[in-house]
């Protein structure tokens, strides 16, 4: 009775939640409590407590949209939340700051933290000046302008680098003796060794011609897709990226299955085709969607095929439910994903008036600049602006070992917590995420996952997980509510105009102002670039 009392009342609190966002305090969820109560054009208070391109620099909020923008922290250990926060504190909080008020890659011209790319003039990068169909064009692009980012992105890719190595690095060190236990034992029938196992064999398993077949399928259409349209991505790369994706299912697999962290393969697909196919922009964002979201979904249907194992769902049943549920989706995506285009007037942009801005579009969209475009060669390279990113290689490397070491040698010490894979890709999503999404998110957690669990655990293993679920089903079911009542009738005209909805309107926050601006006519940046 307290199970479902708690779950319904919880949804109800977010549905009412997001009705009071939308009509009474729409401000809340895109300015801090620190820019409602200081002047609003201090430029530097902006870049540091802002929530839309300012570092996000607080704890407190009651949106839980925005606490579990990065997931939910009720069902990510404490332990790998510390090491999430410690990296934005000391990177973002601390390093961030000191390399933009230093003027180090040129930041002061730029917003403190953004998803968008830049020319020398401080303006968003015009693609279309340097790529002519499809391709880009080294003397269109000397005739215009270098690329900038902002230095939250630029730290973003650092850690992304670093991420990679130290996931390797990681794997290898804790996990190289279970890796080659578990194969060896896939070999065998371990069915006695497991209950659940034993269980599942009243049901017929999954043929493995099955899964042969469906991969088969996909394959082929994936070749028939980059040779019938003009992709620019000849086969061998094909093949290369959902090599990249098979070699790094295990250890990413294994780190997510730990700690509820996944290491993205975004980058390191950027990065190889980016030097392999340079100049083709539309290629690399195919091959780096086979080589990461391939791996991404194998997860994921690996996750819920182990949830109906321990469910007790026929495996068929499963793969069945999973594989039509995929195909269907695909094309419910791409119709919805049309209709958005045909029907919401500037879809994506900065400036769009229901705030349909798609910043993970955006990040998608620069990222196609800056490594199929411009080319990691010109934007990476010895002497290039962003080379000293390419450290974090070496870091990511380096840093997993002593912990290691430290961890065999005071096993009872605190040294076995720290994860550096997960504190560098923990908080990749920043940008466009905000500080306050973390530390919000890391708060929560330390409620929940530690105080709560320390001291309620009988609460917390009864309800913690439900009350999650909870949450989201609030927020889920509310912004339906909204739409339907408050946005849809009246093309969204019903709204209350006072000052808790307008406070966070044409501040240098949300205008993205930067710190110095060049003057008319002139430019900023390095003076010679090809």
């Amino acid at each position: 009775m307290l199970k479902n009392g708690t779950s319904t009342s919880t949804v109800a609190s977010g549905v009412n939640k997001m009705l009071i966002r939308q009509i009474v305090d729409g401000g809340v969820g895109t300015s801090g409590t620190i820019l409602q109560t200081t002047p609003k054009r201090n430029i530097i208070i902006n870049q540091l407590f802002g929530y839309s391109t300012g570092l996000g620099m607080g704890f407190i909020t009651f949106d839980w949209s925005m606490i579990s923008y990065i997931g939910s922290p009720l069902v990510t250990p404490w332990w790998a939340e510390v090491n999430v926060f410690a990296t934005l504190l000391v990177v973002f909080w601390i390093i961030a700051p000191i390399l933009y008020y230093s003027n180090v890659f040129y930041s002061q011209y730029l917003p403190m933290s953004s998803t968008g790319s830049y020319d020398n003039t401080g303006q968003e990068y015009n693609s279309r000046r340097i790529v002519q169909d499809g391709v880009f064009q080294p003397d269109l692009y000397k005739a215009y302008s270098p690329l900038y980012i902002s230095v939250t992105f630029a730290l973003s890719y650092a850690l992304s680098f670093g991420a990679l190595t130290a996931t390797a690095v990681h794997t290898w060190l804790w996990y190289r003796h279970d890796i080659k236990r578990q194969f060896r034992a896939s070999l065998k029938d371990a069915s006695q060794e497991d209950i659940h196992a034993r269980l599942m064999l009243a049901y017929p398993e999954v043929p493995q011609w099955w899964y042969v077949a469906i991969g088969v399928v996909a394959f082929l259409l994936g070749c028939v897709t980059i040779q019938v349209w003009d992709t620019k991505l000849p086969f061998w790369a094909y093949v290369l990226s959902i090599a990249i994706a098979i070699i790094y299912l295990v250890p990413i697999g294994m780190i997510q299955a730990i700690t509820n962290m996944q290491v993205g393969l975004n980058v390191i697909t950027e990065l190889i085709v980016g030097y392999a196919l340079p100049g083709r922009p539309v290629a690399m964002m195919i091959f780096k969607t086979f080589g990461y979201i391939t791996m991404a979904q194998a997860l994921s249907f690996v996750s819920d095929l182990k949830l109906g194992h321990y469910m007790k769902i026929p495996p068929r049943m499963m793969f069945l439910t999973q594989t039509v549920a995929a195909l269907i989706a695909c094309f419910v995506v791409v119709g919805v994903q049309g209709w958005m285009f045909e029907n919401i007037p500037d879809l994506c942009s900065s400036d769009q008036k229901d705030r349909f801005t798609c910043p993970g579009v955006r990040v998608f969209s620069t990222a196609s600049l800056i490594w199929g475009g411009i080319g990691p060669a010109r934007a990476f390279n010895h002497g290039s602006l962003y080379y000293p990113t390419l450290f974090f290689f070496i870091i990511g490397a380096v840093l997993p070992i002593p912990f290691y070491y430290l961890a065999k040698r005071f096993p009872r010490g605190w040294y076995k917590y720290i994860n550096i894979p997960v504190a560098f890709t923990g908080i990749g999503n920043l940008p466009p995420a905000s500080g306050i999404n973390y530390s919000s998110w890391t708060l929560v957690g330390f409620i929940f996952q530690y105080w709560i669990r320390r001291h309620h655990f009988r609460w917390w293993s009864r309800y913690n997980y439900i009350f999650s679920a909870a949450l989201d089903a609030g927020v889920a079911i509310g912004t339906i509510v909204v739409f339907f009542t408050l946005v849809y009738p009246k093309r969204g005209t019903i709204s209350l105009s006072w000052w808790g909805n307008t406070v966070n309107t044409n501040t240098p926050d949300t205008l993205g102002t930067p710190l110095r601006v060049p003057a008319p006519g002139e430019f900023f940046g390095i003076r010679e670039w090809s």
